[in-house]
């Protein structure tokens, strides 16, 4: 991951909100990038020797989810005391949006995935 990844990261976002139904420039599509440059800032912050930086997008059932996969296996601690200012910022803005944050050790490689789930505005 280079200088360019928060860029790259949020432009791979904006790039799924056509299908998504989410309006770019809305408060909505603001937050949502946001939430994808703290994240990958994380990464480059706390993960900077991970090999493995992957920003993933889905949607399904009204709710968009954002997931940033890193190789470094210890899970960020959620709790109001744990939090760094930008996962705080992170969680606040997820909870603007009827959503939530969450860690899970990753599936397919060693490392972690932090999920954000947003509630998509109708």
């Amino acid at each position: 991951m280079g200088p360019d990844a928060v860029r790259e990261a949020r432009e791979a976002a904006a790039g799924h909100f056509a299908q998504a139904g989410v309006a770019p420039g809305s408060a909505f599509a603001d937050a949502v990038l946001l939430v994808v440059s703290e994240l990958v800032t994380n990464v480059l912050r706390h993960a900077a020797h991970s090999p493995v930086a992957d920003v993933g997008i889905t949607v399904a059932a009204g709710h968009l989810v954002v997931g940033v996969a890193d190789a470094e296996p210890r899970l960020p601690d959620l709790t109001d005391d744990g939090m760094g200012a930008g996962l705080r910022l992170v969680a606040e803005l997820a909870a603007d949006y009827d959503g939530e944050v969450s860690a899970e050790p990753a599936v397919d490689h060693e490392g972690k995935v932090v999920l954000v789930r947003f509630r998509i505005p109708s």
